[in-house]
């Protein structure tokens, strides 16, 4: 039995990773971590507003870091060096060097370190995955994913997504970097990156939308566009190969159209839930981590190459 203790307790982790920790038949919600102790008065769990007390802990096995960026590398690297587990929410750190000292961190002390890209555990993704190697649409070219909606942080009350001191960016960090996983995971490492990014509408001080395109090996290209702007919502997402494509459009829904068929393959309700039986697996040596700090890292490194190539393009 894992016991997990959770380190904020905001949307994400109410909704989602609370329950799938409940529902998961190895884990147990041990305890919470909250500036706010009121926050915890439903959960049957100890309390704490003390990180460092939480983590000394000795019946603490696993930690699920659930607060904004800023805080992401501090709080994991704290917790794998009292000896505990990590599984971390995206993206994983502010910069390339910081999720760099995780990934060191996670090797030098033994630990699993995990990130949350859930949709690493998608049934379409890991077909869409068997596809390609099998050579179902000829040699991959070009993928496309665009993930559009709006976002209006008075309405949202989640201020901290604009703020560049708590989130690092904008849409590049909080929406593409789900993408740009998403083609790490189908594609291996990257290689180069180009990027822009922009205030089209909003004037906050982190982007309103990014445009990266990434290299791979063999000379496929992904395109990734994220907006905050759009009163439309988008959710696209499609390869298209020397003799073919496949459709996986909308990115979060089931379909799966290939030039061999169509498939309905729908991810579980509650997303995280295949991600902490895959991290509980992984903690207990009976499958590999997929997502691992050490894939993760690269989405990272594509995040800081998109910020060096568009730094000249974002306005103030």
């Amino acid at each position: 039995m894992l016991n997990w203790i959770v380190i904020g307790i905001g949307d994400i982790a109410t909704r989602r990773i609370i329950p799938a920790i409940q529902a998961e038949p190895r884990s147990r919600l041990y305890g919470l971590v909250t500036r706010d102790p009121q926050k915890a008065v439903s959960y049957n769990a100890r309390v704490w507003t003390s990180l460092d007390e939480a983590l000394a802990d000795t019946a603490v096995n696993a930690v699920y870091v659930a607060t904004p960026v800023f805080l992401h590398a501090p709080q994991t690297l704290q917790a794998l060096r009292a000896g505990k587990h990590v599984l971390c929410e995206k993206p994983m750190a502010m910069n390339e060097a910081e999720a760099r000292s995780m990934v060191q961190a996670a090797h030098d002390t033994e630990r699993i370190l995990g990130v949350a890209y859930y949709r690493r555990t998608y049934p379409k993704l890991h077909r869409a995955k068997q596809l390609l190697e099998a050579g179902e649409i000829g040699t991959p070219v070009i993928a496309e994913l665009t993930s559009h909606g709006w976002l209006d942080e008075k309405e949202t009350g989640r201020s901290w997504l604009v703020d560049p001191a708590q989130a690092g960016g904008g849409p590049l960090f909080d929406i593409a970097s789900h993408r740009i996983d998403v083609l790490n995971f189908l594609f291996g490492h990257p290689l180069r990156v180009s990027a822009h990014l922009f205030n089209a509408v909003h004037r906050y001080a982190v982007e309103d939308n990014a445009t990266v395109m990434i290299e791979y090996a063999g000379g496929v290209r992904g395109i990734v566009d994220v907006r905050w702007h759009s009163k439309v919502k988008r959710d696209e997402c499609r390869i298209r190969g020397t003799e073919g494509e496949i459709e996986l459009s909308p990115l979060n829904g089931p379909e799966l159209i290939y030039p061999g068929g169509r498939e309905n393959l729908p991810p579980l309700s509650n997303l995280h839930y295949p991600m902490i039986e895959n991290f509980v697996d992984a903690v207990l040596g009976k499958a590999p981590l997929l997502s691992s700090g050490d894939s993760s890292y690269w989405t990272d490194w594509v995040i800081a190459q998109a910020q060096r190539s568009a730094s000249s393009a974002l306005r103030p």
